[in-house]
């Protein structure tokens, strides 16, 4: 299937003002992060969460929806507190999570209790004749600043290894240029993505680790089908000059890649839009990883090659290990 049947865009010619598009985003992102820093959530940092059952006893009463519990937190003074459902929306059992304000070593026993207290005044109906610490509070548990430390760092570390073993594959696959130069348009879309998150507050969480990592795949594989189009062009076409070559292969793969990015931000924006509070950083993510992985493939990956090779002078050597017979 194909929504563009030829098309001439001069990617490579209005790679410049890309660029500059780009140095921008990440200027942004940068400051965002030196100012408002990131977001870590308790998984990161450290907190209490606690698992709550709020299936009232009396079947007549309708199960809590995590919107009320949600607005309960908020106006009791814990508007960053994570919700999410554990187990079927019916049997209303919820996981809390809660970031320290106090380095106190009581700092669980008192989350606990004013969690007890919230519930009792609040939702009086669901915790009718149940034990409040043995039926409500099923468990609950501290994430040390320790723990929350090394997950963080292994976080990121999985983020680096995860783009170390990308830029082997294609090193191996294509040539070093285009390897660091897609691995250079990998980095573009993640920090972006966390500039956006820092600029506007956003926490990042496992899912938000999870959503960039699912980010770098999608991304990687858009940048290889154009690499491996742009192969097979520069075989071809061993006479024209390479720029050339490289905005014809971009615009041949563009019906594809608008296809997959269309059909992928449609359901993502699905999710950002119906999903609820508990999907919407993560779908968020996703819409923008969407957007600039399909953008850095087109405007950024490709031409980085062309300025790289073009500054080094190794474009000749480049071409002729790329289009060398098996």
């Amino acid at each position: 299937m194909r929504i563009l049947r030829t098309t001439n865009i001069p990617f490579v010619r209005v790679r410049y003002y890309a660029y500059v598009v780009s140095a921008i985003l990440i200027l942004a992102g940068l400051v965002g992060i030196i100012v408002n820093g990131l977001n870590w959530s308790i998984d990161f940092t450290s907190g209490v969460a606690a698992k709550v059952n709020l299936q009232p006893v009396d079947k007549t009463t309708p199960p809590l929806k995590i919107d009320k519990l949600r607005s309960i937190l908020k106006s009791n003074g814990y508007p960053e507190a994570e919700i999410q459902f554990v187990g079927p929306a019916e049997e209303a059992s919820f996981m809390i999570k809660i970031k320290s304000k106090t380095s106190s070593s009581d700092v669980s026993a008192d989350t606990k209790n004013k969690i007890l207290d919230m519930i009792k005044t609040n939702l009086p109906e669901y915790v009718k004749d149940k034990d409040m610490s043995r039926d409500v509070i099923e468990e609950i548990y501290e994430v040390g600043p320790k723990v929350g430390g090394e997950l963080r760092t292994a976080a990121m570390l999985a983020v680096v290894i995860s783009l170390v073993l990308m830029i082997a594959y294609i090193w191996f696959r294509f040539e070093f240029t285009f390897g660091l130069m897609a691995i250079l348009a990998l980095f573009h879309d993640v920090f972006i993505i966390v500039g956006i998150f820092a600029i506007t507050g956003k926490e990042i969480t496992v899912q938000i680790i999870a959503a960039l990592l699912t980010i770098v795949g999608y991304s990687i594989n858009d940048t290889i089908v154009i690499f491996d189009r742009i192969r097979e062009d520069l075989k071809i076409h061993r006479k024209e000059p390479v720029p050339e070559v490289f905005n014809r292969s971009i615009n041949q793969t563009l019906s594809r890649t608008l296809i997959t990015a269309g059909t992928t931000l449609f359901t993502a924006l699905a999710l950002f839009i119906f999903g609820g509070t508990v999907l919407h950083d993560f779908a968020f993510a996703m819409c923008l990883g969407i957007f600039f992985g399909t953008y850095s493939s087109i405007f950024v990956a490709s031409n980085l090659v062309i300025d790289l090779n073009a500054i080094t002078h190794k474009e000749k050597k480049a071409i002729q290990h790329l289009t060398k017979k098996k």
